[in-house]
């Protein structure tokens, strides 16, 4: 077992960490790549992950990250480098729980040896230990939230489902398409040019996807969408369809036994073991999830969802500059799939514990000679992370009560909220896609002041869409502070330094004591 070349990636990275810990920056050991002894060649999907396999392997294993410290593991897109490592892996981790980007778990599945296990570490969390959460999206937008989801089962390792448009009627064009953390869109239909296979989305088996939809002109259309699913092997299997009913720029018409849906969160849906089509969504109220049939439901897009389109060059798609266009904002920044369960499990350090003694478990499994080396890293780390915990605890513990509520740009912190006593409490810019017109500049303000907040917090690698962020937290005098979530930087790049600041960060820009 082992026994593979050392990556150049990875001895590339030891000699970057080398010369940050040269110029006082800690923590790069849990990225650094094993000696010439390593026994193991591990690939992980993020960062983190490398940085807690590094922890428990030590000098038995040499470690790489398919994404890299500033990336964003729900939408990085795996280069050929990034595929010729993981056919080098004798265990492959990931964190499971579609946090990572589906194209990057096609590539481990496409490129890493048969031999190698591929473990999803938070899917099996509990059985370490840990606990695992719903994810739940409440934007508390004035217009539906529509996405795009899958669900049941698929035979096959890795295969996916594809939902193509394939036919439009009414008075203009519709759009759907994905903004990434940068603010730059990718149509992914677009009724203007035709339809062809183009138009569709692929999602993994219990997925969902945020979009943004985009119609040109009021009236009613009718969307009709099929399903097929997709092996790995490039077998195609059609699976159903279903036409949807949108009702646009003004007040809902519909039969009597139809659904008319206008706020919260949606999504249209396909059922890839019955091949079904419908709306799946979840009532504002209770909370519990409905299903309603595609031709028996209506999906309105009210007056107030009428934009313009931005003048900046990539939304030339939309249409001309300053057109009138009526949207479902996609809510959250970046491309983000997920499914119901909230994969962010590492934001509560207890956790961080069970994905050790899981990282522990594997390793051992895959190198039986290792087992002592491998338990003893393991009891030394998990002590650390045992301390960690109760230092973040007692730092949180800090906060006044009336200011534990976090406002950030991405839902990663529900884990935190819920084991140190806070609330998550929104999102700071809930249209990314463009920037805000004055009247949404104006509502980011409203929420901010009538949330009592002193700070709203950036995640480091989403730092380049902050400017209006910060703009209207200067108008409200309120602080803009930095908080970890899927992500490492050139600052920090382990896991122990990224919980200790985002504690440190949260006790002082919250009034608590640092």
């Amino acid at each position: 077992m082992g026994g593979h070349p050392r990556h150049t990636t990875t001895a590339a990275l030891a000699t970057v960490c080398a010369l940050l810990t040269g110029a006082g920056a800690t923590g790069c050991g849990g990225l650094q790549s094993g000696t010439s002894d390593a026994e193991l060649t591990v690939s992980t999907t993020t960062a983190i992950i490398a940085d807690l396999v590094g922890r428990v392997g030590g000098d038995r294993v040499d470690v790489t990250s398919v994404v890299p410290l500033h990336g964003d593991p729900h939408s990085y897109e795996p280069s050929p480098g990034d595929a010729a490592k993981v056919t080098e892996a004798d265990v492959v981790f990931s964190n499971g729980l579609l946090l990572e980007e589906p194209g990057i778990m096609k590539m481990v599945h496409n490129n890493a040896p048969k031999s190698a296990p591929k473990i999803g570490i938070a899917e099996k969390l509990e059985q370490y230990g840990g606990t695992v959460m719903k994810l739940e999206e409440d934007l508390g937008l004035d217009v539906l939230w529509l996405g795009w989801a899958v669900e049941g089962e698929v035979d096959g390792d890795g295969s996916q489902v594809r939902t193509t448009a394939t036919k439009l009627e009414g008075p203009g064009d519709l759009r759907v398409y994905l903004t990434d953390t940068l603010g730059r869109p990718k149509a992914y239909v677009n009724s203007a040019d035709g339809f062809d296979d183009e138009d569709s989305f692929t999602l993994p088996p219990e997925a969902h996807t945020h979009v943004n939809w985009a119609f040109s002109e009021p009236g009613t259309y009718k969307l009709t969408v099929e399903g097929r699913t997709e092996t790995l092997d490039g077998k195609t299997s059609r699976i159903g369809s279903g036409t949807f009913t949108f009702t646009v720029g003004g007040e809902a018409e519909a039969p009597k036994s139809a659904a008319v849906l206008d706020g919260g969160h949606a999504d249209i849906a396909l059922n890839a073991e019955t091949g079904k089509v419908y709306v799946r969504a979840d009532e504002q109220k209770t909370g519990a999830r409905t299903h309603h049939p595609a031709d028996e439901v209506v999906l309105n897009v009210p007056a107030r969802a009428k934009e313009s389109v931005p003048k900046e060059k990539a939304y030339g798609f939309l249409g001309e500059a300053g057109d009138d266009v009526w949207v479902l904002p996609q809510a959250v920044i970046g491309k983000h799939v997920h499914g119901d369960m909230d994969p962010h499990a590492w934001e509560d350090v207890a956790n961080a514990e069970a994905y050790v003694r899981r990282i522990e478990d594997e390793l051992i499994k895959a190198d039986p000679d290792g087992k002592a080396t491998y338990e003893k890293n393991a009891e030394a780390y998990l002590g650390t992370l045992g301390e960690l915990d109760v230092e973040v605890a007692k730092k949180l513990a800090t906060v006044p009560e009336r200011n534990r509520k976090l406002i950030t740009t991405h839902d990663a912190f529900g884990y935190l909220a819920k084991a140190y006593g806070m609330e998550v409490a929104g999102f700071v810019v809930p249209v990314p896609n463009q920037e805000p017109s004055a009247a949404e500049v104006e509502k980011l303000g409203d929420t901010i002041r009538e949330k009592e907040v002193p700070s709203v917090f950036l995640e480091p690698n989403l730092a380049a869409r902050s400017d209006v962020l910060k703009r209207v937290a200067k108008d409200q005098g309120v602080g803009v502070c930095t908080i970890y979530g899927d992500s490492f930087n050139d600052e920090i790049h382990d896991y122990v330094s990224m919980m200790r600041h985002n504690a440190t960060e949260l006790a002082k820009c919250l009034g608590g004591d640092a």
